[in-house]
C-alpha cells in the first residue's frame, strides 16, 4: 500500500476521546521497547511520526495514526513495564481491556513480538487473552535484520510453539530498519481492514514462506 498521507490524531485515554468518523483500527500491542513506534513509521514511510524511545512505559495511552484517511494505526500502552508502579500498571490495564473488548471499529490487533527472543510470559498472557475473547490476530516478529537470515525460521517456530499459535493466525517476520515484511503485513491489514484495492498484486498469504510461518 502507497501511504500518501499519514498524522498523529490523539492520545486517548478514554472512549470519550476515540475518533468518532467510524474508520477501521488497527490495533498494536506488544511489551515496551518491543519497536511497535519503529513498525509504524516503516509502514508509513516516516520517520519520526511515531516517536520512539528508549524508555520502556512511555506510551500511557493509546495514541491514534491516521492513514490516508481510510485506517486507523492505535499504539497501545506496552506490557512488561517494571518500572511503573502497579497501580499504573492497573489504569493501563482496564483501559486497554475495555478498548479491545468493546471498540467496534476495531478490526485487528497485530500483536509484535522480538523475534530474537522466545515469547514472554506476557507475551503469551496476551496473545491467550486475545485468544479468549475471540480478537483477530496478527504476529509480526520484528527486529529481523539483528538476527543471520539462515536462523529465522528456527526462531519463528519458536515463537510459533511457545504461543501455542492458533490456526489461521499469521505470523509475519518483519524489519523496520530494512522493510522485510512490509508489503506482507499491510495485506494482512488490507484483508481486515477491507483495504483490499489498494493492495492490488500483494497476496496476504504468509504460509511457510521466507518471510513467514503458517
Amino acid at each position: 500500500m502507497k501511504v500518501t498521507k499519514a498524522e498523529f490524531i490523539i492520545s486517548a485515554v478514554g472512549p470519550n476521546q476515540y475518533p468518532e468518523d467510524a474508520l477501521p483500527e488497527i490495533a498494536l500491542a506488544g511489551r515496551s521497547n518491543v519497536g511497535k513506534s519503529s513498525l509504524i513509521n516503516r509502514m508509513i514511510n516516516r520517520k519520526n511520526l511515531a516517536r520512539t524511545s528508549s524508555t520502556p512505559g512511555k506510551t500511557q495511552h493509546l495514541n491514534y495514526y491516521r492513514i490516508d484517511d481510510r485506517v486507523y494505526f492505535v499504539d497501545v500502552p506496552g506490557y512488561g513495564y517494571a518500572k511503573v508502579s502497579k497501580t499504573q500498571r492497573e489504569v493501563w490495564g482496564k483501559m486497554i481491556e475495555k478498548y479491545l473488548q468493546e471498540r467496534e471499529t476495531l478490526k485487528l490487533v497485530l500483536q509484535i513480538i522480538d523475534l530474537r527472543h522466545p515469547p514472554t510470559k506476557d507475551d503469551e498472557l496476551m496473545y491467550d487473552w486475545l485468544k479468549a475473547y475471540d480478537l483477530p490476530v496478527c504476529v509480526v516478529a520484528t527486529k529481523a535484520d539483528k538476527i543471520p537470515k539462515s536462523r529465522w525460521q528456527k526462531h519463528l517456530k519458536i515463537i510459533k510453539e511457545g504461543l501455542v499459535l492458533r490456526a489461521g493466525d499469521p505470523l509475519i517476520l518483519f524489519s523496520a530498519e530494512e522493510g522485510i515484511g512490509k508489503d506482507e503485513l499491510w495485506a494482512q491489514i488490507a484483508q481486515y481492514a477491507e483495504l483490499a484495492e489498494e493492495t492490488k498484486g500483494i497476496s496476504p498469504d504468509t504460509s511457510e514462506g521466507e518471510n513467514g510461518i503458517n
